[in-house]
């Protein structure tokens, strides 16, 4: 069985949150699955021709065992939902955030993985709404010397309380598997959770619309992650394998920067990481976290 971490979450707005557990396709009828979510054991199954089930560990349960109703102890909410199946250990709302364009018939809706990172859930959401990092950490693909200046956009919170950055334009060598040399690249970003972010960004093969890149990441602790990578794109022409490939090369590059972070949980005090005008909707990030009273994975203002 996972082992539990020590470092349960007590942050009622992160319990009363939805989270992924799992991805729906690796989710074995009558097979027992399981995860760590904020510092719990969490098993979870489905059974025959029923949507999936989730629970709290007991002893004696392992991944791998046959699953029966009777392994059950104490019932998780569970949603299935873009591809993934969510839980949570509180009280969640009725719905998760909106994706209309997952429903959208001409797009490839893909997981590209899930990876683990020794970093909190904050971090590695502000590290994707980060551009300033582009032409450095992903050169040549996301960016390049000389382009490095981050042009001014704005970042506001709409009525349903996500944060949306918009006019967000930066030149990228190559922005995705179709693209065919160097363009400036339009960028939309949405914070509608506090441990989930989506792009939105130019399509190569129709610029009247935008691919959809999602990171919907699970707090195995505070500290530790498991991030999973989604995408919903209009591409007739990449094989599955070439758009994860090129998405978990991304994620590679990102990955040892985020474990060498100091301190791993995300300070929410202004005052403690001198901001810059680039960091924008990084400095509404934090904000709208402590504005939410979240706890788990930062250190909060004092």
């Amino acid at each position: 069985m996972t082992a539990a971490t020590t470092d349960l979450c007590s942050n009622e707005v992160i319990l009363n949150q939805w989270h992924p557990i799992a991805v729906v396709n690796e989710v074995r009828e009558g097979v027992v699955g399981e995860t760590t979510l904020l510092g719990c054991c969490v098993n979870f199954s489905a059974a025959a021709g029923a949507d999936a089930v989730a629970w709290r560990s007991v002893p004696g349960i392992r991944a791998g065992d046959s699953f029966d109703t009777s392994l059950v102890n104490e019932s998780l909410p569970v949603l299935v939902q873009y591809g993934y199946v969510w839980s949570s250990l509180g009280e969640p709302p009725a719905q998760l955030f909106e994706l209309p364009e997952y429903a959208e018939p001409d797009r490839r809706n893909i997981h590209a993985a899930t990876i683990g990172v020794a970093c909190s859930a904050p971090r590695a959401v502000e590290n994707f709404l980060d551009m300033g990092h582009f032409p450095f950490v992903h050169t040549g693909i996301l960016g390049i010397e000389p382009h490095t200046e981050v042009l001014e956009y704005e970042v506001d919170i709409d009525d349903k309380n996500e944060i949306w950055a918009t006019e967000c334009v930066f030149y990228q060598p190559m922005a995705a598997t179709t693209s065919e040399g160097g363009q400036m690249t339009d960028y939309v970003y949405r914070v509608p959770h506090p441990y989930c972010v989506l792009l939105y960004k130019s399509c190569p093969l129709d610029p009247t619309r935008m691919d959809v890149i999602g990171l919907f990441v699970r707090s195995v602790a505070a500290d530790h992650i498991e991030a999973s990578m989604f995408l919903s794109v209009i591409d007739g022409e990449s094989t599955d394998s070439e758009i994860k490939r090129f998405q978990q090369t991304i994620f590679a590059q990102d990955k040892p920067i985020l474990e060498n972070q100091h301190p791993k949980l995300l300070p929410l005090d202004p005052r403690f990481e001198t901001p810059i005008r680039a960091d924008n909707v990084a400095i509404t990030y934090r904000r709208w976290l402590s504005e939410l009273g979240v706890t788990y994975g930062v250190i909060p203002a004092a």
